[in-house]
């Protein structure tokens, strides 16, 4: 394609850790040609957005390099309350070492987040003000992190409300619409995996797996926890593709991955990857 840059309008998803696959897709796009002249995030996608606009991306990737489990423990502020397991401030404060808080209004692009009133369940975008305040309240995951309480407002994660924030987004005339998506999973191949495993438990000749198989039920896996775990992400994966049928940005890079859950940050470098092979797949399947 000709390396004649084009304006590109940009909204990234929420998904928890696979949302770094959106480093991979920003990477790609810019390689290509492109320039990324708005954003809107929702979730990891409002945090890896917020770091792009305040132009620091690359120190994020090399710190996500450090993290592992024993840093995700360290980065966890638990918290004893009835409603959250974590309060969000360590994991922030972190962040701003290396990326100072601005205001959104400072930004050299437009850029907006995403996040959910819990008291009135309205989308509440931030446009305006600080940049790492519209980041915590887009990324409070619910039961996870801490609400935020701001204006009389119980603030929680935008992918309640609209995890692909393709119609929050700044457009200028001629830009391109593109949307990275990496709410879904991967189901069917999920579900696979899991039959295969539980199968090969069942003819293990190990003793040790004969007894957890009497111990065991054969469903384990499907459980009140995934149960209500997969409703929730089926649910959030049919609102980002309720909005990318309204919106039909030109470009969709939809990953939906089987590996890899909410909580893998200490696999940066490989989801990163994946965005990068998804995203260079659908320009190309664009172009053509």
């Amino acid at each position: 394609m000709s390396m004649e840059k084009r304006n590109v309008a940009l909204a990234l998803s929420s998904g928890g850790a696979r949302g770094l696959a959106h480093i991979g897709a920003i990477e790609v796009l810019k390689e290509q040609g492109y320039n990324i002249t708005s954003i809107a995030g929702c979730s990891m996608g409002a945090l890896i957005g917020g770091v792009y606009a305040a132009g620091k991306l690359e120190a994020f990737r090399e710190w996500m390099k450090t993290i592992d489990r024993k840093k995700m423990l360290e980065l966890t502020d638990f918290s004893l309350s009835f409603n959250h397991f974590a309060k969000g401030t360590r994991i922030i404060e972190a962040i701003m070492e290396f990326v100072p808080d601005v205001s959104i209004e400072d930004l050299p692009i437009p850029y907006c987040a995403v996040a959910t009133d819990w008291k009135t369940g309205r989308e509440v975008v931030f446009d305006k003000g600080s940049l790492f305040q519209a980041i915590r309240a887009s990324i409070s995951l619910p039961s996870f992190y801490e609400p935020v309480l701001r204006d009389g407002m119980i603030l929680i994660d935008g992918g309640v409300t609209n995890p692909l924030p393709l119609n929050r987004v700044v457009r200028r005339d001629g830009d391109i619409l593109v949307g990275v998506d990496v709410s879904g999973h991967d189901y069917e191949t999920q579900w696979k995996e899991q039959h295969e495993l539980a199968e090969r438990r069942k003819r293990s000749t190990s003793l040790t797996q004969k007894i957890l198989n009497r111990l065991i039920p054969d469903n384990l896996e499907f459980n009140h926890y995934t149960m209500l775990s997969r409703v929730s992400s089926i649910m959030i994966r049919q609102n980002s593709l309720l909005m990318a049928q309204l919106m039909k940005p030109e470009i969709l890079v939809d990953i939906q991955m089987s590996k890899y859950e909410s909580f893998d940050f200490d696999k940066s470098e490989r989801l990163i990857a994946i965005g990068r092979k998804k995203t260079l797949q659908a320009i190309n399947e664009h172009i053509i």
